[in-house]
């Protein structure tokens, strides 16, 4: 690792974080200054009767002195403003709290929405949720309760030192042991808080993304007996975040009891030049018990003060982690072109690795794909089919070559004109936990009518079994579909992308979880909506696509062969050795 990384690394970013989350505030400032007039009200109003002591004790309590008489009516306005200025700045500030976090966590979600594929595949599920959830809620906590505290026992603190100054200079001298000291501990502890709350953020995403696997996958762990497995995983990794915890519970209480203990200090200080005659501070005892009331009250904030520091350290850590996914690039998207595609799709000379690997997914590919026709990839799995579809979608880009749609690079479509060009059955099937109805009107969101979306269930043979299903077409589907069979889902998921009507289409396997009656039914079916459309077929049982205009072979990431199933097993290659092993293994 060179210097210069090691010095970025250690830059502290706790202004710039800060300052874009207080730029989340957006249009209420105005709401931020009432909060602070609040809490400024009510630290006042909390000084104001530890001042009133000095009156009070020295006339208060003397025959016919006239403070007596207004004395109760200034206190109960303190009262008033004190309960005024707490509601006004606390509520306020939970409200702008809540609002950044809401705005935050909305940017993330959107983030995840346009980042590309290669950053989900770099990054575990459990993580990205984690930081929408855990990580921001460190920053609710800090720009609500944290700062609540920040700034009322902030003001409090120069409002009782005020007091004090008023009353007796010489002794409020007696602070200055305390607040050098108290400004080192917080400069002294800030790195390790940040560094441990770091570490905690991190030790979450562990817990979140372990959990997330053992919840999917539960019929695995049980099957192939990964209890035990799974529980010593966790384990270690709560285990981990359990002393994580106590490591900065630990540091927090070191903090606040050295404040306490200096406090102590400053406090015996002024009790001891109170009470010798040789420091003739000639004091009475209403300002000598103003003073001292002053110094109490100013224990607590200060200890506060010096704990709200560890919020504040979390939430940067937080808020940082949360922005550094907010400062990824999005997909590339420069294009421009948006027209209705014919659907014809050429390759020529295209390579693709991904990151990190040394051997190529893809290495010279010169494929055309015409419109109106039926292409099949086949080959054994890593052969390089499915990352070719991957490119025509433009999840990746190619590393070389060029890959055209209508004799127009795909860099110059615009994202979302080139994606409604596509629509896509993998096998794979992805569904939402939301009706079956509305899991196949996503093919077309407020594009399609309610006879669009029939023609798609009845052409999927959808409506075979949700007439089966207690409330038919309103039936929840459950977490990923799990309510359905994998046959049913791959049906909801073939009547979406028919639904959709894109001049395209991608099948990959999309046969692959049907019954023999249920696969000779969507073949049927998939017969009359492929007429027109250039369909492109991931295939690993070669029976499906026999009938395919053309059957590309491929052998790691190249095209070894293609022509028609016909003219390949007459060719007697690569093609014709896959399809003697596949009737070997089905006979």
């Amino acid at each position: 690792m060179s210097d210069s990384t090691v010095n970025t690394n250690h830059i502290d970013k706790s202004p710039g974080v800060w300052w874009r989350l207080l730029r989340l505030i957006g249009g209420n400032w105005p709401l931020c200054i009432v909060a602070v007039i609040g809490m400024a009200l009510d630290s006042l109003a909390q000084s104001g009767f530890i001042y009133l002591l000095r009156p009070l004790i020295d006339d208060g309590f003397s025959a016919g002195n006239a403070i007596g008489q207004w004395l109760p009516l200034v206190m109960f306005g303190l009262i008033a403003l004190r309960v005024t200025g707490n509601f006004t700045g606390i509520y306020s500030m939970e409200w702008l709290g809540r609002k950044i976090v809401s705005r935050l966590r909305q940017r993330l979600f959107n983030q995840y929405l346009v980042l590309p594929k290669r950053f989900f595949d770099h990054h575990s599920a459990g993580d990205l949720v984690s930081k929408l959830t855990y990580n921001t809620d460190q920053v609710a906590h800090a720009t609500t309760n944290g700062m609540i505290t920040a700034i009322r026992d902030s003001f409090t603190v120069i409002a009782l030192l005020t007091v004090m100054l008023l009353q007796s200079p010489t002794l409020t001298a007696a602070l200055g042991v305390l607040l050098p000291v108290v400004a080192v501990i917080v400069g002294v502890i800030s790195k390790r808080f940040r560094k441990i709350s770091k570490n905690i953020q991190e030790s979450m995403g562990g817990l979140t993304h372990i959990t997330e696997e053992v919840v999917r996958g539960h019929a695995i762990v049980k099957l192939f007996a990964g209890q035990r497995y799974e529980q010593q995983r966790f384990e270690q990794t709560n285990e981990h975040n359990r002393r994580l915890h106590l490591r900065l519970i630990a540091t927090q209480l070191a903090s606040s009891s050295l404040v306490q203990i200096f406090a102590g200090v400053a406090l015996l200080l002024v009790l001891y030049m109170a009470t010798q005659q040789r420091f003739d501070l000639a004091i009475t005892a209403g300002t000598f018990m103003s003073v001292l009331g002053a110094m109490v009250a100013m224990i607590a904030p200060l200890k506060r003060l010096t704990n709200v520091h560890a919020l504040i350290q979390k939430a940067i850590a937080a808020a940082d982690s949360v922005f550094q996914v907010i400062d990824e690039s999005g997909e590339q998207d420069t294009g421009s072109h948006t027209a209705n595609s014919r659907g014809q799709i050429d390759m020529s000379n295209v390579a693709f690795c991904y990151p990190g690997r040394e051997q190529q997914a893809l290495n010279g590919i010169n494929l055309t794909l015409e419109p109106g026709t039926v292409t099949a990839l086949v080959g054994r799995s890593g052969s390089g089919k499915t990352t070719l579809a991957a490119l025509v979608t433009r999840f990746y880009s190619p590393d070389s070559g060029r890959l055209a749609l209508d004799q127009i690079d795909l860099e110059d479509w615009q994202l979302t004109g080139l994606r409604d060009q596509i629509a896509y059955v993998g096998q794979d099937v992805v569904l939402f936990n939301d009706t079956l109805r509305n899991n196949i009107a996503y093919g077309a969101l407020q594009s399609k009518s309610g006879a669009d979306i029939q023609a798609a269930i009845s052409c999927a043979h959808v409506d075979e079994f949700a007439e089966q299903l207690p409330d038919g077409l309103e039936t929840l589907v459950g977490d990923r579909g799990h309510l359905l069979s994998g046959g049913q889902r791959q049906r909801v998921a073939l009547a979406r992308a028919l639904l959709k009507d894109a001049p395209i289409l991608i099948l990959d396997e999309a046969t692959s979880s049907l019954d023999n009656i249920s696969q000779q039914y969507i073949q049927d079916a998939l017969q009359q909506v492929m007429r027109d459309r250039t369909v492109l077929i991931i295939a690993h049982r070669l029976s499906t696509i026999e009938h395919a205009d053309n059957v590309v072979m491929m052998v790691d990431g190249q095209i070894v062969e293609q022509g028609t199933h016909a003219a390949l097993l007459a060719n007697d290659g690569a093609y014709a050795g896959l399809h003697r092993i596949q009737l070997t293994v089905n006979s």
